[in-house]
């Protein structure tokens, strides 16, 4: 596991270090070919460059954030934000379902919008894949 995403799920409640340790394991397994890095002060993996999944501690959960996850047509994933992002949300570790994560993933490296362009599109997403 990446150096800093460790330091990160260290930094953690028992619980939540539980839940960060496991989605880490999961998504280094099923997105060999990414990047991943501490990004915004969260765990991020990247795809070229293209953010596609990653966690933060929320106050009363443990968010799981795809950011092209609206396209997914997942309905265990629930919207965030103004662009295509969707979200599950952890309390326990025994909440996350391993095959509905592998899953998302793959749907993740699939479906694709173009968050590293954004900007410079001044906030117009391009689908990518």
């Amino acid at each position: 596991m990446n150096k800093e995403i460790q330091a990160y799920n260290d930094s953690l409640s028992a619980a939540d270090k539980a839940i960060g340790d496991k989605l880490a394991r999961e998504i280094n397994k099923y997105l060999t070919n990414a990047e991943s890095k501490i990004w915004h002060r969260h765990p991020v993996w990247f795809l070229n460059g293209n953010p596609i999944v990653g966690y933060s501690k929320l106050k009363d959960s443990v968010r799981l954030l795809f950011w092209s996850g609206q396209s997914f047509e997942e309905e265990d994933l629930q919207p965030e934000g103004t662009f295509k992002a969707a979200e599950a949300r952890y309390t326990d570790v025994k909440q996350i379902d391993t095959g509905l994560l592998k899953r998302w993933l793959e749907k993740g490296t699939k479906i694709q919008w173009d968050y590293k362009n954004i900007v410079r599109r001044k906030g117009v997403l391009e689908r990518l894949l």
